[in-house]
Parts: C-alpha cells; structure tokens; sequence
C-alpha cells in the first residue's frame, strides 16, 4: 500500500519546492495537500493532478486532525514554526488513530522550524550587528542545546510541542532552516525573503543596507537542498528502520539544514557590489539602516541582518546521507539582483540613465 503523505504549505516557498522533490522523487505515493483558497487548489490541482485537495486553514483544527489521523506521514511546512494550534492539531490526529499509528506502524510527522531560534540571545540583549557572543550549536554532538533552547527563543514554543508529541507510535523530526535562497519550484510563492528583501531594499534606496556593524553570522542552504532533505527523511519514514530510531526522530531528531554560512554584513557588500556593476545603483558601498526602518518596510526577516544564528548540520550528513548539491548564496546573488531588479521594473543601466537625466 502506498504511503500516505498529508503536506501542508504547497503554495508557498518551502513547501512548494519540497512537494516538487517529494513527487519527483515518488510519484507513487499517496498525495494529500491542504489549501487555503480555490483558487491555490487550482494551482497545485494543475501541477498535481493526482493529488487529493483539502480545503482549509490551520485554524480549521477538526479538520487538520482529521487529515492527519489519515496520514502515514505529515510534511507540515505552512506557518509551521509559529502556529501552536496547528501544531497541537496535527500532535492530536496522529495520536488519535491507533488503528493505524502505533509501535510497529508510527506515524511520522517532518515539521519546519527555522533558525530564527538561535538568534535569543541577541533578541534578549536587543543587540544587532555585533559578532556572535556564543558558540555556534551542532545538530549531532550537542543536540540537547537545540532542544533545550530558552522559553523566549523564536519558535520554542511550537518546537516543544513538537518534541512533546514524539512518543512509540509518533514519530517527529524538526527540520530547522536557516536563511534559504534559489529559485523555488512548486506552483505558488516561488520566492524567499531574507536576502531578497535586502536585495529589494538596495534597489529601492539605492544602496545596500547594514544593520549595525555587520558583524552577524548565519548559515544558509539553497532550496533544492532543504527539498533533498525533506525527501531523504520522508523515504526514512516510509523504510522505518528500528536501528536508526534514536538518531532521526524524537529527542534527537532535530536537523540544522544549513550547507554554508555568511556575515550579513559581507552579503550586503557583494550586494551592492553587483548592483552597482549591473547599473542598478548608484553608490558601491553600504549605509547604515536602523532596526525599526528595516522591520517597517521589509519585514520582520530584515531584522535578521543584525542577529547571530550559527549551528552545523552533522545529523542530516551522517545518517541520511544528505550531500547539498546548490549554488552558493554568493553564486547566487547576481540572479537574485535580476530577479529583484525585473520584480521592480528596473532594467540595466537604469541608475546611470536616472543620474543623467537630473
């Protein structure tokens, strides 16, 4: 019998690309996928045809249970990291059927959390810019500080509910994502924000943005590698290996999903470089950006810039295998000015066409 995979988010950046894998991968397996709206449906109903629509929203809590009661594994990427009430729902419905989850048949549950919860220390401190205070966490040798994180850590209190969950018949993996780049595949949002809004905010005032010193450190990984991930952990599901228990689910099951690392400040460097090169703006260099700026016009990610979140991904690599394949963020930063660029209407050579019409 095909496996049974609920997924929630296929229209957004994650979730949309991790399905494309997952299909790719297995098209064989049973696809059930939770939307929002008709008009999503249509979007994944003509990418997927085979695949069996639930409409809904993550407050829809009977709902949500239901589906994952249904389900042999629940790939939960929609405002997974912050939706306590999803989280609690999905806990619930792969609890509930023990007919079909139990010690011998578990259900599996890869939920999205992200990195934004190693930066608690700077958010405690409202420290931005400075170079990191602590050393960077370690998904295999030190897992315990990852699943100890402080209460007041971004996302703490959906990771806990997580871990809380995991029992004989639930098992759980968190997958923590640090700052994502590339080009999306799936049949939504196809873009990611971190280093897209710094790109759009370099466009737009003309000069690449810096949150305090620069001085931040976080890791990254390009999206076709995340969805690599996804994938590897779903066929471990699927295989169910008694041996490898310990080492990919519950407790221990925590995955730093990250294949490079970068100072915010040097991004914003090469940033602006290439903008200036393609003609897109005016001044090379950086200028300093305050925090309340960055949150109001570019979101809460932009606050990032100025916060520290480093760990290693040893886990991912060592039992699954995992071999990130994706161009570098700094390979990838002339595509994302393009790609910004063309979103705002800009065209080469525009800063130097607007200096000398002045």
């Amino acid at each position: 019998m095909a496996p049974k995979i609920l997924i929630t988010g296929v229209t957004g950046y994650i979730g949309g690309d991790a399905f494309y894998a997952l299909q790719k991968a297995h098209p064989e397996y049973e696809y059930t996928a939770l939307v929002r709206t008709s008009d999503k449906g249509a979007l994944v109903a003509a990418a997927y045809p085979k695949t069996r629509l639930v409409y809904g929203t993550l407050e829809d809590s009977e709902l949500v249970t239901k589906e994952a009661a249904a389900a042999d594994i629940v790939l939960h990427t929609a405002d997974a990291s912050d939706h306590a009430d999803a989280a609690k729902a999905i806990a619930k419905g792969l609890a509930l059927d023990t007919s079909s989850h139990s010690a011998y048949t578990p259900g599996f549950w890869l939920h999205t959390s992200g990195t934004g919860i190693l930066c608690w220390k700077d958010m405690e401190t409202e420290t931005y810019g400075e170079a990191p205070s602590q050393p960077p966490y370690d998904d295999l040798d030190k897992v315990a500080d990852l699943t100890g994180l402080p209460d007041s850590a971004f996302h703490r209190d959906v990771d806990k509910l997580v871990l809380e969950a995991s029992s004989d018949a639930v098992k759980t993996a968190i997958l923590c994502p640090p700052t994502i780049y590339g080009p999306g595949r799936g049949p939504g949002n196809q873009r990611s924000r971190q280093v897209y809004n710094l790109v759009k905010a370099t466009l737009e005032k003309g000069q690449a943005p810096q949150l305090g010193k620069g001085l931040t450190e976080w890791d990254n990984v390009h999206v076709h590698d995340l969805s690599a991930l996804f994938v590897l952990l779903a066929e471990a599901a699927v295989a169910n290996k008694p041996e490898l228990d310990s080492k990919l689910w519950g407790k221990e099951g925590y995955f730093l999903a990250e294949n490079g690392h970068h100072v915010w400040g040097e991004v914003s460097k090469e940033v602006g470089e290439v903008a200036f090169e393609k003609g897109y703006i005016k001044e090379k260099g950086v200028a300093a950006m305050g925090t309340e700026e960055a949150k109001e016009k570019y979101g809460f990610e932009a606050l990032s810039w100025g916060l520290n979140s480093k760990g290693f991904a040893k886990r991912a690599r060592k039992y699954l295998g995992w071999k990130p394949e994706g161009r570098s963020l700094k390979d990838e930063i002339p595509y994302i000015v393009e790609s910004e660029a063309k979103a705002l209407g800009l065209k080469p050579g525009y800063a130097e066409k607007a200096a000398g019409g002045q």
